[in-house]
């Protein structure tokens, strides 16, 4: 079994990195201005813009 991909707030990162939200038609059209995090190892995600979006590690 692999990592999560997608994470929700108040879950913990598991690597430091850049996190960006993702979620409704992101697919099709893309989030205008969605907000980015960088966290370390083991903190805790903040809430997102609303509630069907999601973290996602950013390549």
């Amino acid at each position: 079994m692999g990592e999560w991909t997608e994470f929700r707030p108040g879950d913990r990162a598991p690597n430091e990195g850049t996190y960006i939200e993702v979620g409704e038609a992101d697919f099709h059209m893309g989030i205008n201005n969605p907000k980015k995090v960088h966290l370390d190892k083991g903190a805790r995600f903040p809430e997102t813009s609303n509630h069907n979006r999601k973290w996602t590690r950013m390549k």
